[in-house]
């Protein structure tokens, strides 16, 4: 299996951190919220289309509402090959890290 690009990542524990509110604008505002950066909206629809085409996520159309126009919003939930790309990455980065003695930056 090939690894999850940095922005992968993100996103993918985004929409498992959100379960069923998973869609573009809170799955931003989460990934914002804990890197700290701004991220437009095609950084995260570039990888939830690659999510998607790989197998890691399936997406559906939810209601219309009307705050929206009557348009629906569609939502993401991560698939078992999502869960287990997560849990490869996070063995990769715990290796790496593993045996990097702690350091400042100060």
């Amino acid at each position: 299996m090939k690894l999850l690009s940095r922005a992968e990542e993100l996103v993918l524990l985004a929409i498992w951190r959100l379960q069923d509110n998973a869609y573009c604008v809170p799955i931003r505002e989460q990934v914002q919220d804990v890197s700290g950066k701004e991220w437009t909206f095609g950084a995260i629809y570039i990888p939830l289309h690659r999510l998607e085409k790989k197998g890691f996520v399936d997406s559906f159309m939810g209601n219309a509402t009307a705050e929206r126009g009557g348009r629906s919003k569609r939502y993401y939930k991560v698939k078992k090959r999502g869960l287990q790309a997560l849990a490869e990455i996070k063995k990769v980065e715990k290796a790496m890290w593993d045996g990097i003695p702690e350091f400042s930056i100060e």
